[in-house]
């Protein structure tokens, strides 16, 4: 479905998918926790759905300190369950938005990793402070 233009007001619903709805029972909100729940929330009449950080991340800040932006946390679903989810939205009418957070990597982070180990490709992401 092709989706006309951003309209000059838009409104986003923000989901925080740990907590918006769980589809498996396991006590954690998931991404087809919010794929199950489009319906209601194109019946906001909103423009998009915005996803707070759902990639890996342990947790130390709500999952606003990601691992890995390019992958989902294991208990939140899988690349497939957000490709799904994109697919269900447009099919609403919805857009789609995500929170990726680049400036806040966990140090659990590759890219955190490298900047350690002075790579001249991430050092510069990273402001380094004597402690």
């Amino acid at each position: 479905m092709s989706l006309p233009p951003w309209p000059e007001a838009s409104v986003i619903y923000q989901a925080y998918p740990r907590s918006f709805h769980d589809s498996t029972g396991s006590g954690t909100g998931d991404l087809n926790g919010v794929t199950q729940r489009l319906d209601y929330i194109a019946s906001l009449n909103v423009d998009a759905a915005g996803l707070a950080p759902f990639f890996p991340s342990p947790f130390a800040d709500g999952g606003y300190e990601v691992a890995d932006h390019c992958d989902v946390h294991p208990p939140l679903g899988t690349l497939d369950d957000f490709d799904h989810l994109v697919e269900r939205a447009h099919a609403t009418g919805l857009r789609v938005m995500i929170d990726q957070v680049f400036n806040h990597t966990s140090d659990e982070s590759p890219r955190f990793h490298r900047a350690i180990r002075q790579d001249s490709d991430y050092v510069e992401c990273y402001v380094w402070r004597n402690p």
